[in-house]
């Protein structure tokens, strides 16, 4: 921790930050992720240095960011931190995305976890930006032609199909 901010005060200047930085705090992320008080000085320094947007390339820093907003109670600061990173692990992100809005959700109800059910409401009331989600959101129901061509051919199809109804 002391030779990643004697680092981090080294190369406040350099634009970008060395490879080298960028790594170390990955590295000191993954290895705090159980310790808050010393991962919340971590995020703290990386957070409020100008180069905060190259340290939120790399996920463990990204988990780690989101883990202390959490943990403070600073939930719409970790849905924007998510919103704005440039992480690559994009599924990894809609899953943080999703754990923010489930812990938001248990807070509100008092309650320690939440059923399927209640995760699914959950997902579909807050659905992740677009820049997490670049392809868009699946969906699982059919577009309307798709949909009326199924009713067309329900309506043609008997209970047994012959072999011309099957191939068509």
């Amino acid at each position: 921790m002391k030779r990643f901010m004697v680092m981090l005060n080294g190369n406040m200047n350099k634009d970008p930050p060395p490879t080298k930085l960028l790594d170390l705090a990955g590295q000191l992320c993954q290895n705090l992720q159980s310790s808050s008080p010393v991962l919340e000085k971590l995020v703290g320094a990386m957070m409020g240095c100008k180069h905060k947007m190259y340290f939120l390339t790399n996920i463990h820093v990204v988990r780690a960011c989101v883990f202390v907003h959490i943990h403070n109670g600073q939930h719409d600061t970790a849905c924007r931190l998510l919103e704005y990173c440039k992480a690559e692990e994009k599924e990894e992100l809609v899953q943080l995305w999703h754990e923010i809005h489930y812990q938001r959700v248990m807070e509100k109800q008092h309650t320690d976890f939440l059923t399927p059910l209640q995760k699914f409401r959950c997902r579909r009331r807050n659905p992740p930006p677009i820049s997490l989600c670049p392809q868009g959101l699946k969906n699982r129901n059919y577009s309307d032609e798709v949909r009326q061509q199924l009713h067309r051919f329900a309506a043609e199809v008997t209970r047994n199909p012959n072999k011309k109804q099957r191939v068509g």
